[in-house]
Order: structure tokens, then sequence, then C-alpha cells
């Protein structure tokens, strides 16, 4: 279990008038636990959930076929273990609930991850405890980064960036975007990731598709390559891209490249404790618009244990609450991305990166590449 990520929640009980709080998302429990159940993300009903009281007393729920690693990970928490296709889950947690004096307390929950029916369930079996949200809290406590979590962020940022840039020297014109995607894999293995998501491998006319895997097509010369990955250790991720040419820039590429770049260092100056998420994303824009490059919805946003996650660098800042603004806060990590998909010349770029909010500035975590000029493919 995760100390200092505990102890901020019990902070968080207490200013919020809470009993106790229900971490049952696989992003939340791996927040609190600092391991991911394996099947948990995989099988919605396998449901593994960290209870923290008001009074820090903490324990586990989870399922009995992850029993041992649970068990392993976590040995001297007390667990409650239910059996996959003999208990309802929701009465089993009811009573671990009702064991912990919670029978008529104030209990958060994620609403927006736990099933409808577990929870009318869990409401009848407990029908004196008054059940209320509690994503927000945890979206807010996870926005900044403990120390641990920080060193994680800056070894998962170097895999990726690696990764990919070694994966872009390994191949050569003729070779296929599956071929980049074979070196990619590899690399993110042996460089110490536990696994990754979000593969992207769009080269030539499909660079200007958003979110695209690999395909067979065959790298030519003055191919632009955009490559995405981020890399994953206990649930946390790293996602970073890189822009490839092939042998050489096709024309505009270079000239679109270099205002990329402008603004990846314009955004990372003016990233700093205090400084508005919005002004920052209308600098992007107005920065794009000089090029009469056309406007994304956001530039940059928070990210951990989710792709993405608040503050945003963007039309709205705080996810679903339009006109909002947030601050930059020291601590905060954060991936952004200044990219263009349409820029009407038949190719798309995209320069990602991670970023860590200093107490005076900002830190590049993906530090490995060197992107003030485009990687280059030879043919």
């Amino acid at each position: 279990m995760r100390k200092a990520i505990i102890d901020r929640q019990v902070k968080a009980l207490a200013a919020h008038g809470l009993d106790a709080m229900v971490s049952c998302s696989p992003e939340n429990f791996a927040y609190a636990a600092g391991f991911v159940v394996p099947s948990q993300p995989l099988i919605r009903h396998r449901h593994a959930m960290v209870i923290v009281t008001a009074n820090a007393r903490t324990e586990l729920f989870a399922v009995d076929m992850e029993a041992s690693t649970v068990k392993r990970r976590a040995p001297e928490i007390p667990t409650r273990i239910w059996a996959e296709f003999t208990d309802d889950a929701m009465l089993v947690l009811a009573d671990q609930l009702k064991d912990l004096g919670l029978a008529k307390g104030r209990i958060g929950m994620e609403m927006d991850y736990l099933p409808a029916g577990d929870l009318l369930r869990l409401q009848a079996a407990l029908p004196q405890a008054c059940f209320e949200p509690c994503e927000h809290i945890l979206a807010r406590l996870r926005q900044i980064k403990t120390a641990e979590e920080i060193v994680l962020l800056r070894r998962l940022s170097r895999i990726a960036d690696q990764a990919i840039t070694d994966a872009l020297a390994a191949v050569k014109a003729g070779d296929s975007e599956m071929d980049i995607a074979g070196h990619l894999t590899r690399n993110v293995y042996a460089l110490g990731a536990e696994h990754f998501k979000l593969m992207i491998i769009a080269t030539g006319e499909r660079s200007s598709l958003p979110n695209v895997g690999p395909s067979e097509r065959r790298l030519q010369a003055r191919d632009v390559c955009r490559v995405e990955i981020f890399s994953v250790i206990d649930g946390y991720q790293a996602g970073v891209c890189r822009t490839a040419v092939v042998h050489e820039a096709p024309p505009k590429a270079e000239e679109i490249w270099a205002h990329l770049v402008d603004c990846k260092y314009q955004i990372m100056e003016m990233v700093k404790p205090g400084a508005s998420c919005r002004a920052i994303y209308d600098a992007f824009i107005a920065k794009l618009s000089q090029m009469k490059l056309p406007p994304i919805s956001f530039v940059g946003h928070g990210i951990g244990l989710h792709l993405h996650e608040d503050p945003y660098l963007g039309k709205t800042p705080i996810l679903g609450r339009p006109g909002s603004d947030a601050v930059i806060e020291e601590g905060m990590v954060l991936g952004f991305e200044p990219l263009c998909y349409e820029t009407g010349h038949g190719f798309g770029m995209q320069n990602k990166d991670m970023l860590l909010v200093a107490g005076s500035g900002s830190e590049l975590l993906s530090d490995y590449a060197n992107t003030d000029k485009l990687l280059v493919v030879e043919s």
C-alpha cells in the first residue's frame, strides 16, 4: 500500500465529511495499492477495491481468482475475498463495510465506474448508509504527483521516448509499419515496461489519421512518419510521439515542424505554477494560426493512471465544465502535444512529450530524442 496516497485520502475524507472512500476502478485501486489486479481492467465484474476510512483504517476487497496476487502484493492489509461464481460481490462488500462500522456511514463511491445494478444491490444491503460520488475527489488528488509517482513517470517517459527513437533508427525505406511495430514493442519491454497502450504508427498519407495502428504499408522516400506509444508500469503510463521523415522531408514539412517546435518551447516557457491552462491553450492556437494551421481542442492534459486526466490545456481545462479554467500547480505531470493532423500537404505531424511542473517552471521528462529537427529514417 502507498502510505502517502492513503494519507492524502484520509485528509480528503475529513475535508468532505465522509466516513470512508471506496476506490473501485482499476486506476484508483492502483493509485492506493500501488499495483494493478491483472484481470480487473479486462473483466468488469471482477471487482477489486480499496477501502479507506476516516480513521485511516485500510482494507482490500478482491475476487478469489486474484486472491493470491493481491495477498502477495499486500500481505499486511486485511483483505475480504469473494467467490466469483457463487457470491454476490455486493453482499460480501456490504458485510465488510458493516464490520468496519460503516452501516450508517457516509461512503464515497466511484459512481462513474461501479455499474448501476451493483450500486442498487449495495444500497439495498446497507439501507442506512449514504453513498456519495467520490470520483471528483480522487481525480483532484491524482493531479498532484508524489515524489514516487514522479520518479516512475520520468522512467516511463524515457522508456517510450527511447523505444520510438531506436525503432525508427532500425528501419529503412521498403520496411513496413509492421516492422516499426515489431522493433517498437520489443524495445518497450527490453527497456523495462510491463506493457504498453495505444501504439500509433501512421506513415505517408496515413500520418494525417489521429489514432491508427500499424498496417502493411511500406515506407517510401519523403514519407512523414508519426509514431506514438504509452509505456506502462503498475498502471501508470507515459505517452510520447515522435515524427520522422524517410530520407528527406517533403515540401513544407521542415517549415511546419519548425513552427511546432517553436510551439513546444512556448508551452514549456508558459507552464509554471500559477499559470492559466486556458491562457496556454489560447497562446498555442494563436501560434498555429500564424501558419494558417487548423486549431485543435487541446494541446495538453494531465497524465498518470489514465491516458488523459485533468487539467487540460484546452478549450475546457476541467473535463465536463465548459468555460472553466484551471491553474497549473507544482507537482503536476502533463502530456503536451503540439500537432497538426491536417497540414494541407498530405501529411500530419505531432511532437508529444511529458512535462513536469517544477517549483519555478517546467522540466522535460521525455528527453532522449532531440526533436528540434525532424528525425530521419535512412532510405
